[in-house]
């Protein structure tokens, strides 16, 4: 399945009204420079409503909610602790860093488990207003050190366009050991709709560096449709992890400086307009403005 190319906000539809649904498609990355390399690869991600997690739960034999299954989606894989529901983690993330007004919907998309096994370099949530307009988006990353920082960007006059969200900030948390951290994201998102798109700009301040994009269309969870994906991508957990090393090897035989691991910052850090703000104050940007 792939993602059509002209697709925006309006041909794109209003956000999924099921409790949870499937997005089939495709992951790319294209490093620019000191050498190219490219890699793709098929993938699927869930996106699940965080206030009808029960309902959620009861859409396919073969996925669970909190239970093990062919299919599952754990709260505790995100919140990090299991006695906590992911929507009251999410609202007390928002409010206590500049969101003071409670979404009415909050969707996050990810990668489920599948057989138990999860990793999610990234998961991304979607805070919506009581009048359906999207009021902050928050960006979860991890590595494969086990570690996770969030960006939190609540939604600016001039981030939301007919094309999608355009937001930016700079790179804080150490992902890849062959990417420097004076580095700054472009992030442009078509929020999950018929369709969902993801790009990612990484960019010095001499311009891009690196371009990640996930296309995918909307699947419904039913059983039947994902017996079809497993059965097509059944190790997708492996695929990721196995395939972030495997593209890390390639780089290093072709002789991209290895960068060691700095100190993990702060777990949160948040942005609005392209600037960090820190006690009600915003910081110009260490990196630079956009490079595109």
């Amino acid at each position: 399945m792939r993602a059509s190319s002209g697709s925006d906000m309006t041909k794109n539809g209003a956000p999924p009204q099921a409790a949870a649904v499937l997005y089939a498609g495709q992951v790319m990355h294209q490093r620019m420079k000191p050498v190219g390399h490219r890699f793709s690869y098929d993938v699927f991600s869930l996106m699940i409503d965080l206030d009808r997690l029960e309902e959620a739960d009861g859409m396919s034999g073969i996925f669970s909610v909190n239970r093990r299954n062919l299919l599952s989606f754990h709260e505790k894989d995100h919140s990090g602790d299991s006695g906590v529901s992911l929507r009251s983690y999410v609202d007390a993330l928002l409010a206590k860093n500049g969101l003071p007004v409670r979404p009415a919907r909050v969707l996050l998309v990810c990668y489920p488990r599948i057989l138990g096994l999860v990793f999610n370099p990234l998961a991304v949530y979607y805070a919506y207003g009581e009048d359906g307009a999207l009021s902050a988006m928050v960006y979860e990353v991890r590595n494969t050190f086990g570690e996770r920082h969030t960006y939190v960007c609540p939604i600016g006059l001039d981030d939301v366009s007919d094309a999608g969200v355009r937001q930016q900030c700079d790179k804080l948390f150490h992902v890849s050991p062959f990417i420097p951290m004076a580095m700054r994201y472009q992030f442009r998102m078509l929020p999950p709709g018929q369709e969902i798109r993801w790009r990612i700009l990484e960019t010095d301040k001499v311009g891009p560096l690196l371009a990640a994009t996930f296309s995918g269309v909307q699947v419904p969870l039913q059983t039947g449709k994902i017996l079809r994906l497993v059965a097509r991508i059944p190790h997708l957990t492996l695929k990721i992890v196995a395939g972030i090393h495997w593209e890390a090897l390639k780089l290093w035989i072709k002789g991209v400086r290895y960068i060691p691991r700095p100190q993990a910052p702060e777990p949160t850090s948040v942005w609005r307009e392209g600037r960090r703000t820190r006690n009600g104050f915003s910081h110009e940007s260490q990196v630079g403005g956009p490079a595109e």
